[in-house]
């Protein structure tokens, strides 16, 4: 590996990281809370770090593959690392472990949080956490993918080192140049978050919270200003605005190009968009009707707007609530916890399994059932209209697997670390894995991770990585070959 090329673009992921420490530094100095010197100070760390890496090696361009795998898997855990000194400093979480989790969390679009009092941090340490929302909804890679071509280094290696499993199955892409579509993809990141926050605004959100909790819906993060989440303002306006924009927040980035292009027929061709909506619409009305018939809620409107609002948040690995549904009818918690499996689109800002996932596992089970019937029976897998390739079935069911096995391990391994019963450590691993954040038990919608012990949070931290990534980017790195020159 080029170590001297890597250590010049992780310079250049430190600088970016110092320079957006200036929005939370602005707002702090305009509620004057007193956490400017702390993001001040980090924010001058972070560059004195940063720009030597940058200027050292900046002669050293060439990058590989296997450096695009090291510099995604490790430059998370360096601007997690160095994103954790304002609240280090300012002394709201004075444990590095607890800042390091919180910031994981953060960039990784997870939303589980160990602070018991949200309410009680100052607004820039506030906005510095949902800012890490915004960063990490669209992946900080991405921004090197407009920054590293100014500087001489193509990031085409970075931009398939984090590549999703899914965009890889449906064979589609935005633009020829990898830079045009970082900026599509940024642009409308940004015009979604903008558009969120007026409404926001106008349904008497005020402007702080519109802000933060729009940089947490469309990246389908969860991270709330509120220690109940959006169920602070119990607001109908408010849930539904937020229902709609993790809705979109789990669509193809692609497929919101295509309808701003007026491009139609990519839209209509693509299966994954109609199983998205299929499960949504599916999956809360089933839950709506359970909750509306066992008197959880007054009426099928009221019913709707609660299972709605929960099923899209999980189902796109948001987080946010409105409601402690583990006090729901049990149906209706299974209907939660199936959820926690799907995830929304591939090419989108949510994690989990996908759904192009399951509609490739659906079509090639029917396949070989099929066949077993009748033997002579040729019958292709469609995805978008086209036939699939075979290694792109094997990808899929691969991916599942590994999923699964990820599960069952990582549960095993928390059960033995942590103090925590067995249901609860199963659904701890399955919201840090796909990046879900609230889950049932000890780690519910009523509770934090604060109680997780330092081991339970570190490894959390870790699966929390491998989910965002996708598993393999980090798994590829453990094999004694990618070591090798």
């Amino acid at each position: 590996m080029n170590f001297p090329a890597i250590f010049h673009v992780l310079g250049a992921l430190l600088l970016f990281i110092g320079s957006t420490m200036l929005l939370p530094l602005a707002c702090a100095l305009i509620y004057n809370d007193g956490d400017a010197f702390s993001l001040f100070v980090a924010m001058g760390i972070t560059v004195c770090i940063g720009l030597p890496l940058w200027w050292s090696f900046r002669k050293y361009r060439d990058l590989t593959l296997k450096d695009g795998f090291f510099i995604v898997t490790f430059g998370w855990i360096l601007v997690s690392s160095v994103s954790t000194l304002p609240f280090i400093i300012y002394g709201s979480i004075p444990s590095f472990t607890d800042a390091f989790f919180e910031m994981m969390s953060g960039y990784t679009t997870t939303g589980a949080t160990i602070l018991d009092d949200i309410e009680s941090l100052p607004h820039g340490l506030l906005f510095w956490r949902s800012t890490t929302h915004l960063i990490g909804g669209m992946g900080f890679i991405m921004v090197t993918i407009i920054i590293l071509p100014l500087l001489g280094i193509g990031g085409m290696q970075l931009y398939k080192a984090e590549a999703d499993p899914g965009q890889v199955i449906t064979g589609e892409k935005f633009l020829p140049r990898v830079k045009q579509t970082a900026v599509w993809l940024w642009a409308i990141y940004l015009v979604l978050i903008l558009i969120q926050s007026l409404l926001l605004l106008a349904a008497g959100m005020p402007l702080f919270d519109s802000l933060c909790h729009a940089f947490g819906t469309v990246s389908t993060s969860g991270y709330s200003t509120k220690n109940s989440s959006i169920g602070y303002y119990n607001s109908a306006w408010i849930d539904w605005i937020t229902i709609i924009f993790m809705f979109l927040g789990g669509m193809a980035f692609m497929m919101h190009y295509h309808i701003l292009k007026k491009d139609w027929e990519p839209v209509r061709n693509n299966t994954e968009i109609r199983w998205y909506i299929g499960f949504v619409v599916c999956i809360s009305v089933l839950a709506a009707l359970i909750l509306w018939f066992s008197g959880s809620y007054n009426g099928p409107l009221e019913s709707m707007r609660y299972a709605t609002f929960q099923v899209v948040s999980i189902l796109t690995t948001t987080g946010f609530t409105t409601a402690d549904y583990e006090l729901w009818p049990q149906a209706a918690q299974m209907l939660i916890v199936i959820t926690c499996f799907i995830g929304a689109c591939a090419g989108s800002t949510t994690s989990g399994i996908k759904v192009v996932h399951y509609e490739i596992l659906c079509k090639y089970l029917y396949a070989n059932g099929k066949k077993f019937l009748q033997p002579l029976a040729v019958v292709p897998i469609k995805i978008n209209q086209k036939n699939a390739d075979p290694s792109v079935v094997t990808l899929a069911v691969s991916y599942f697997i590994l999923n699964i096995f990820m599960i069952l391990v990582g549960s095993a391994i928390m059960t033995l670390i942590d103090d925590m019963d067995l249901s609860s450590s199963i659904s701890a691993v399955i919201s840090a894995l796909f990046n879900i954040g609230p889950g049932f038990g000890e780690i519910g919608p009523a509770h934090t991770y604060s109680h997780v012990s330092d081991a339970g949070k570190w490894f959390l931290s870790f699966n929390m990585l491998t989910g965002r990534l996708e598993m393999f980017t980090v798994m590829v790195m453990l094999y004694p070959s990618f070591w090798k020159k």
